[in-house]
């Protein structure tokens, strides 16, 4: 056999042996010293997960015929007052598809919005939460007593489950970083929430994705790789929200997904809803990746996650931190998850999520008194 070729064959040997799920050719994953020096750059931070109280979703938020700017303005400089931040906000692929010249209108007119309140934003791209067939449109109105009734899924389980549409998305993906990429009011590109969430809602169970974790991971690295391709200034994060916690700072001990978001993302971001001593154990277990941490998603107040009691931990830690839900509207997300299979018929006594009345009257006054000290010239 001549050299060269046995010289290939053991090349193409050693390519086989060293690929893995985790080394796609998704792109260049930032530096820890450049995420670290994002991390300077903003200093700590604290928002909310945004969506207007008018709205029962992403798509009622950015469809040009319900998109409320005054409740927009109002909404985020009550944010504003508290000390917030930054804000997380939910986009959806439809709206691309439906108006993309549109649409990228409305971002930028909110973020001029959101710049104005001296808020910076960060883009969630899709959703694997909710309603597995999101429709443009009227979208319809809140079941009352019932968390998040109309919240939608994106793509949906028409693209998801269908792998052969994947690439549909790819110019909404990289359609909607490409116009921001460089824009200073986008503070970071969470690509991807809660991927392989099943909608277990006793009428959604029998329309979801089946086999759901092998099409969201598919999708998944689809979209890191369109995303790298656009290079944005802005780091790439997909959170970690699912499965053993201890194991979060083990990749070898995760599942193909949770290893392929944790290890592909340019900052580590992760969900807690959980009282003190396993946000503690979830935050010890993320540091170990020496990059810096965001918590996309906290507060459950009837799950012993409070501002009292995890505010501190992530500020003490300088873990970024989301709360979910911000003026209590369409979405009813005051109510707790379990009103999906237990009725209610009168408002909680312990809001589940959110702040604000639409009157701006808290939850609890004394709650935002601890925001104010906390979150103002922290």
């Amino acid at each position: 056999m001549k050299p060269i070729i046995l010289l290939s064959i053991v090349i193409f040997l050693l390519s086989i042996k060293s690929k893995t799920p985790f080394e796609d050719n998704v792109g260049i994953r930032w530096t820890e010293e450049r995420a670290w020096e994002w991390h300077k750059l903003n200093g700590w931070m604290a928002g909310t997960n945004f969506n207007p109280s008018s709205a029962i979703n992403q798509l009622e938020f950015f469809q040009e015929e319900t998109f409320d700017i005054e409740t927009i303005n109002r909404e985020l400089k009550w944010s504003a007052e508290l000390g917030m931040k930054m804000h997380r906000v939910y986009l959806h692929n439809l709206l691309w598809e439906q108006d993309s010249i549109g649409f990228i209108k409305r971002l930028n007119t909110f973020l001029k919005i959101s710049h104005k309140h001296h808020l910076k934003t960060m883009f969630v791209l899709l959703d694997d939460v909710w309603h597995p067939l999101p429709k443009l449109g009227k979208q319809p109105k809140p079941i009352p007593f019932i968390h998040n009734s109309g919240w939608v899924q994106a793509p949906g389980a028409e693209i998801l489950g269908d792998s052969l549409r994947h690439n549909e998305l790819k110019s909404y993906i990289k359609g909607v970083i490409t116009n921001f990429a460089n824009d200073e009011r986008v503070i970071a590109w969470d690509l991807y929430n809660e991927p392989d969430n099943v909608a277990n809602q006793p009428d959604r169970i029998n329309i979801e994705v089946k086999d759901k974790y092998i099409y969201s991971f598919s999708l998944l690295k689809k979209v890191m790789l369109w995303a790298r391709e656009v290079n944005p200034s802005q780091p790439l994060t997909v959170g970690l929200w699912k499965g053993d916690h201890t194991l979060w700072g083990t990749p070898k001990s995760l599942r193909p997904l949770e290893r392929f978001m944790v290890e592909n993302s340019d900052v580590i971001s992760f969900h807690s809803y959980n009282g003190p001593e396993i946000t503690k154990e979830k935050i010890q277990a993320l540091k170990k990746y020496n990059r810096p941490i965001i918590c996309t998603e906290y507060l459950a107040r009837t799950h012993g996650s409070t501002f009292e009691s995890i505010l501190p931990i992530f500020k003490s830690n300088q873990i970024h931190a989301i709360n979910w839900g911000f003026v209590s509207g369409k979405t009813n997300t005051i109510f707790p998850w379990i009103s999906w299979v237990k009725r209610f018929d009168s408002m909680p006594k312990i809001w589940h999520h959110d702040i604000y009345r639409t009157n701006k009257t808290p939850f609890s006054e004394k709650e935002i008194t601890f925001l104010k000290r906390q979150l103002i010239n922290p």
